[in-house]
């Protein structure tokens, strides 16, 4: 998605990224460099007194694969680079991975490394494309460390390959597995959806993995016919899918928090019924938890349609119209027999229901909600006129009324997401104020509010499509006609204990 602000991206933003880069890549070389002191407290004047030009060739190869991280970020997504969160979060995943891969691969096995780990973090903290890439720098970002650095090589199970030493075949093994695991990693993980299936994970990944081992140590095998250095390597190998699935469910919620970033399983957790935004709603504004789940229902079914992301339109749904919290008596859902907008001036009533978009985005970011959900909040009404109090305007003062006053501030929706989220929420209140609420009537209904919104250029900022939009209207209109469907009208009887029929003058009962 290319937004406005994606494409009006200045130079000087991107010299910002490009320095903050270049600040994360001295901080990584200065993290190599203190792994190097702390494994040979004693030795290590003299490793770089004598592997002075490897360490440079370390930092040159590490800077290239850096390099290729930046430009990919610089032609693929601008906005992604722009935000020094990111940069600061890429850079903070592949430290505390070479740091675990070390730790492990020293003290226990190069195999027992969860050279996955990356890949899965990667996968949920940005999308399956930049896993990929990411993994693939990764692995040979691990391979040109423990090529250029030899003491970081593993104090555990050894391979025994002829015409190589131990050592290095190490490193080849190392790099295979980075690669091909956290390849498959990403490729098996998309559908899981809950934290328990990700810990199942490493029973898939590890599949791969014993292959992999298997396929390498074949010429040691043949050569010793020793099959117990292979059945140990396999069994690191399957340990070390199952530390690269447990820990990146353990630090996966850290980097959620700290970075704010959203993945599958907070989203999940976002739409709890323990969130406090969440109960304030459900008892403060009792109108408009009803109409967000409904809004929520119809803004999943149309995002499933069109291939956009489920949860995070079920998660903006629920949080859209939060800032009625504000003064939820003054919306038409919350209210009883009293309207307070009776005592008020048209300009005040449109004040008020217009800043309900912008009091839920200062609530949302106030409570450290992800952007994307706040700016749904902000942008769901668009710059929309509010109808009603524009007319009344028009009708006290003659015809003298100015349509901006009477109308949200924006801006329009920037994603599919909050486009969906708008359609939805205007269908579901038009429909609920339908009398008849036939297919042909909602259909009706649904296509007049996506056709004005379409006048008014209320998409023009997102890269939605009429395929889109078509889609979107008929999966709305489904879901309506089953939520607003014709009741059967049961006959006005009751039974009494003795299960006799009696007339029940009080009313009819519906389904």
């Amino acid at each position: 998605m290319k937004s406005e602000d994606t494409i009006r991206i200045g130079k000087g933003r991107l010299i910002g990224s490009a320095l903050v880069f270049a600040a994360c890549y001295l901080v990584f070389i200065l993290f190599v460099f203190l792994m190097i002191v702390i494994n040979s407290p004693t030795k290590w004047q003299n490793y770089f007194a004598e592997n002075f030009p490897k360490f440079l060739s370390l930092c040159i190869c590490v800077l290239l694969l850096f390099y290729i991280v930046y430009y990919y970020y610089y032609f693929e997504d601008k906005a992604f680079l722009v935000d020094l969160r990111n940069v600061c979060l890429v850079f903070a995943l592949f430290i505390l991975c070479v740091l675990l891969c070390y730790i492990f691969g020293r003290f226990v096995s190069v195999f027992a490394r969860p050279t996955a780990m990356l890949a899965l973090l990667c996968l949920f903290l940005f999308n399956r494309r930049q896993a990929i890439l990411l993994n693939f720098v990764f692995s040979l970002l691990l391979f040109v460390i423990d090529t250029y650095t030899e003491n970081f090589a593993a104090g555990g199970a050894y391979t025994t390959v002829p015409e190589v030493g131990a050592q290095n075949a190490e490193v080849y093994f190392s790099l295979m597995l980075g690669f091909v695991c956290g390849t498959f990693a990403v490729l098996t993980a998309g559908s899981v959806k809950t934290r328990g299936g990700m810990l199942l994970l490493g029973t898939f990944v590890s599949i791969p993995t014993v292959i992999i081992i298997l396929l390498l140590e074949l010429p040691a095998i043949n050569v010793q016919n020793n099959w117990i250095a292979y059945v140990a390597s396999a069994g690191y190998g399957i340990l070390g899918c199952f530390l690269s699935s447990a820990l990146a469910m353990c630090f996966l919620p850290l980097f959620e928090f700290v970075f704010n970033r959203l993945t599958v399983f907070r989203l999940r957790e976002l739409t709890s019924a323990n969130v406090p935004l969440i109960k304030r709603l459900r008892t403060e504004a009792p109108g408009t938890f009803n109409h967000s789940l409904i809004v929520a229902q119809l803004a999943e079914t149309s995002a499933i349609a069109i291939g956009e992301n489920a949860e995070l339109a079920r998660a903006a749904a629920y949080y859209h119209d939060v800032g009625k919290l504000k003064q939820p008596d003054c919306f038409t859902e919350n209210q009883t027999d009293y309207n307070v907008h009776d005592e008020l001036t048209p300009e005040l009533s449109a004040d008020i229901i217009r800043s309900h978009a912008k009091d839920g985005y200062d609530l949302l970011t106030a409570a450290r909600l992800p952007e994307e959900i706040a700016d749904v909040a902000r942008e769901h009404h668009g710059t929309l006129p509010i109808k009603y109090f524009y007319d009344k305007a028009m009708r006290l003062s003659g015809g003298d009324a100015n349509i901006r006053d009477y109308s949200y501030l924006g801006p329009t929706p920037h994603t599919k997401i909050a486009a969906i989220i708008m359609i939805a929420d205007a269908s579901e209140a038009a429909a609920r104020a339908l009398k008849d609420r036939s297919p042909e009537n909602v259909e009706r209904v649904v296509r007049s509010i996506i056709e004005e919104r379409m006048d008014l250029d209320q998409f023009a900022t997102c890269d939605i499509t009429m395929r889109d939009l078509t889609i979107i209207k008929q999966t709305i209109v489904d879901a309506l006609s089953g939520v607003h469907h014709h009741r059967v009208k049961y006959p006005s009887i009751r039974f009494n204990r003795e299960r006799q029929a009696v007339v029940d003058t009080s009313g009819d009962e519906n389904e």
